[in-house]
């Protein structure tokens, strides 16, 4: 006899916090799953009543009185297909638990305690929770199904555990956030697991920017062969089919939809259009503006900004100097006429002298310096805060990750923002990424990519007058922040070790500006803030 289960793959957007509201993002997507595709299980994200990660609010015991009133929610007004869901669950003494439920017929048949809590990188885990020892297998239509929840399916024991308690098929609720890399990661990771305990995996993941972290879904099935068998498109929420048959002992995954993936530039882009997106949208901005000078930061972070949300929500302001080259007006004006968007000019002269003469007692004696440089800067972060507060439209600041890594930046110049697309984009991915948005269509102007880059704050200033050729900096910052390889090890990659030691003192001296910096959207294994938290104050040093 052949047993038949459609199951179907939720990947969703929800919002911390938001608990009734994603309660009826729940119902919405598992009535359309049962209608549109015939679902008999539809399976949801990791903390999907919550959103992922909801931080120190699972400290609320509050949280925990919204948490069963919405459980009892969603066994009232679901009754003709299951779901299974994620969200965090107190008992009676106070312990925490980041759970799985399946709700079948109007009630909680079983629930999962989640067993392998990660702690590492942007994961606290520990902080909140407590861990499982324990498999859950239900059994549907003749299939038994196993629960897991996001990093038990990255080690052995959890998925054995299902396997062993007569598991077909492994359910894995995951939260899993986007690095360029990321994806493949967990397609090697699935892929050992199903070899070592012969099981088909459903894979799921969230979907959505959150803060610092974007979740770019990519959801997946996988045969007991290791062969993909479904995937859902990144970031897009999507509910995808996947039938399994079960004939005698054996079951057999059906071949469903499978969206292709992204290369790996297409892919950034995505994700930092996602992450614009939806810190706009979650926190309810109107919109954003930005200063366009003519350089290639804030001509892709303008390019991104109107891709995540329309050309009429987006503002340029180009505050020109005496040092702000004619080509670098020119440009800016070009790529917003390009573009569309609301476009000023508010040339900055006029607020410097003011300063300069205010300051001039007390500069009185000292020669020129970077106090004058960054007086420009902060002049127009000043301008751009102004213009926040009075139209509500949020500012987005413009440095890259290898200017946030050594402090090439001004702290409430430059820096003002709140939100800041490239922080963990280096610039040699910039000046790809610029390219790769050009191939869609060209808005960026092609000689503010092939152009030397410059800060325009004092005449004929280059960026590499003050730091080495960006090929070599964003290396040697790869090396220092993300592999924690010591001096000594990035001068025998071929580096000069004079020069290595200089960006390493430059990087850890300006963790004081990075902690003051806005927050910006994850891409790399390593981002500075939530993965590398360094102190301020401290002594050592290599």
């Amino acid at each position: 006899m052949t047993q038949n289960v459609t199951v179907v793959m939720a990947q969703i957007n929800p919002v911390v916090g938001d608990i009734s509201g994603n309660v009826e993002k729940i119902v919405e997507s598992a009535q359309q799953a049962k209608q549109d595709l015939n679902a008999d299980i539809v399976v949801f994200p990791e903390m999907t009543l919550t959103g992922y990660p909801p931080e120190d609010l699972l400290l609320r015991e509050g949280l925990y009185v919204q948490i069963n009133k919405a459980l009892s929610t969603l066994c009232e007004r679901v009754k003709d297909v299951v779901m299974v869901i994620g969200y965090p669950m107190m008992d009676d003494l106070g312990e925490r638990f980041n759970m799985a439920a399946w709700i079948e017929d109007g009630l909680i048949q079983a629930s999962y305690i989640k067993q392998n809590l990660p702690n590492y990188s942007v994961f606290d885990e520990y902080r909140y929770f407590s861990a499982g020892n324990q498999p859950c297998v239900v059994e549907f239509k003749g299939i038994k199904f196993g629960v897991l929840v996001c990093e038990d399916i990255w080690k052995i024991s959890p998925a054995a555990q299902s396997a062993e308690a007569g598991a077909d098929v492994l359910l894995n609720l995951n939260a899993s956030p986007f690095s360029f890399e990321k994806h493949q990661d967990r397609i090697d990771v699935v892929t050992r697991r199903v070899d070592e305990v012969k099981k088909p995996v459903v894979y799921v993941n969230q979907v959505g920017g959150q803060d610092e972290l974007v979740f770019d879904g990519g959801s997946f099935v996988m045969s007991a062969d290791g062969e993909v068998m479904a995937q859902a498109e990144e970031f897009k929420e999507s509910l995808v089919a996947v039938e399994f048959s079960k004939t005698d002992s054996i079951v057999t995954v059906l071949p469903g939809q499978i969206s292709p993936l992204h290369d790996r530039d297409a892919r950034i882009y995505q994700a930092l259009i996602l992450g614009v997106q939806d810190y706009v949208r979650k926190n309810g901005f109107p919109g954003v503006l930005l200063g366009l000078s003519g350089g290639i930061d804030s001509a892709l972070t303008l390019a991104v900004a109107v891709d995540a949300l329309g050309a009429d929500k987006v503002e340029a302001v180009m505050m020109p100097f005496r040092y702000t080259a004619a080509i670098s007006i020119e440009d800016a004006e070009k790529q917003a006429n390009t573009m569309g968007v609301k476009y000023s000019v508010m040339p900055i002269e006029p607020m410097y002298n003011a300063f300069e003469t205010t300051l001039s007692e007390a500069f009185a004696g000292y020669e020129e310096d970077v106090t004058e440089e960054n007086l420009q800067a902060r002049i127009r972060g000043t301008l751009l805060m102004a213009l926040s507060n009075k139209t509500g439209k949020m500012v987005l600041a413009t440095s890259n990750k290898s200017e946030v890594a050594v402090g090439y930046s001004t702290l409430y110049g430059d820096m003002v923002g709140g939100f800041s697309p490239l922080k963990d984009v280096p610039k040699t991915t910039v000046y790809r990424l610029a390219r790769y948005r050009n191939t869609i269509s060209e808005v960026i102007p092609e000689r503010v990519i092939t152009r030397e880059p410059s800060a325009e704050l004092r005449p004929d200033q280059k960026d590499q007058d003050s730091l080495p050729d960006y090929e070599v900096l964003d290396a040697i910052i790869k090396a220092y922040v993300k592999q924690d390889k010591t001096p000594q090890e990035i001068s025998e990659l071929g580096y000069d070790e004079a020069e290595v030691r200089r960006v390493i003192r430059l990087i850890d001296r300006s963790e004081y500006k990075r902690r003051q910096a806005a927050p910006g959207i994850k891409i790399t294994h390593r981002a500075f803030g939530r993965d590398r938290r360094y102190p301020i104050t401290s002594g050592y040093s290599e």
